[in-house]
């Protein structure tokens, strides 16, 4: 017996989904995709084969993973968020491999923003609405823009750090430690 739910007008090709996930209407997974459990796959998703979604993870409305992605526990996708898996697309040919883009722990994309392949998202980091991501982005950073620009040090919980690196939400300190943010 299934201990997830699946819509009854949605594909889902793989038997490689986690307890008390939801898949809703017009989503289609295919056969190699991995989800985790309690994941939300909203309506109008695509899921290709060589994808692995973690536990908790959302995606809204009108996403489609491609090949190549690698997707942490509990991170946000939002609605019509776009990605590539490769750099130089023509039709009827394929790479041998696609690139990886890897979406670290806690990650939160906005809505409409578009990754570029092969570059890795860092954990509780955060992209803007419609932000255009053409590199790494650290750890702990909220970043947007076309291209995007690294605008503030954040905290775990989403909040904005003060100039000492202080969470006024939640109290956490943070440093840095050769240019790269961590909690204290």
């Amino acid at each position: 017996m299934k201990k997830y739910y699946v819509h009854p007008q949605a594909i889902v090709e793989t038997e490689n989904i986690g307890e008390n996930t939801r898949v809703w209407a017009f989503a289609h997974i295919l056969p190699g995709a991995v989800l985790g459990t309690d994941c939300n796959v909203n309506d109008h998703t695509f899921i290709e084969n060589d994808v692995i979604i973690g536990d908790n993870v959302t995606v809204k409305s009108g996403v489609y993973i491609w090949d190549g992605l690698r997707i942490q526990n509990n991170v946000f996708i939002g609605p019509n968020v776009t990605f590539t898996n490769d750099l130089r697309p023509r039709s009827k040919q394929y790479p041998g491999e696609f690139l990886k883009t890897v979406l670290e722990e806690w990650v939160s994309i906005g809505a409409n923003a578009t990754i570029i392949a092969g570059n890795t998202i860092g954990k509780y980091a955060m992209i803007g609405a419609g932000s255009l991501v053409t590199k790494n982005i650290p750890n702990n950073t909220l970043w947007y823009g076309n291209p995007a620009k690294f605008k503030e040090y954040i905290c775990n919980c989403g909040e904005k750090l003060n100039d000492e690196l202080l969470c006024s939400a939640c109290g956490k300190q943070y440093s840095l430690e050769d240019g790269i943010i961590v909690e204290q």
